[in-house]
């Protein structure tokens, strides 16, 4: 859990709390909490009150977007910090198209992993 700069802020267009997320969910917080613990989520403090939350692209139908986590653990394996993940994650790429959060959403989680397989090269 990090503080967040305006660069990443900007480029993430939908940030949700983590009581937000565990009512998407279907969980209690606490829940929601052991998975940034985990390294399932990033959970960053924005707004003046500080509040912990998530990218909303980062939850869709009922649960967290087919493809995040092992994407998350590849970033991770690679060294990226949860903020240059996020960086990674919302910056366009033409080649996918779109963002790589986009694309996981989308269901296109393969060609997300292969490009993150790629930066450790």
């Amino acid at each position: 859990m990090t503080e967040i700069d305006a660069k990443i802020d900007a480029l993430v267009p939908a940030w949700l709390t983590l009581p937000d997320v565990a009512e998407r969910l279907g969980v209690e917080v606490t829940r929601v909490r052991q998975l940034v613990k985990e390294g399932h989520l990033i959970a960053v403090r924005r707004g003046e009150n500080r509040v912990l939350q998530v990218p909303e692209e980062f939850i869709g139908d009922g649960k967290v977007v087919k493809g995040l986590v092992g994407t998350l653990t590849l970033l991770k394996d690679d060294g990226f910090s949860d903020e240059e993940m996020l960086e990674w994650l919302f910056t366009p790429d033409p080649s996918l198209p779109g963002t790589p959060a986009r694309a996981l959403s989308e269901n296109r989680g393969t060609e997300v992993k292969r490009r993150a397989q790629a930066l450790a090269v």
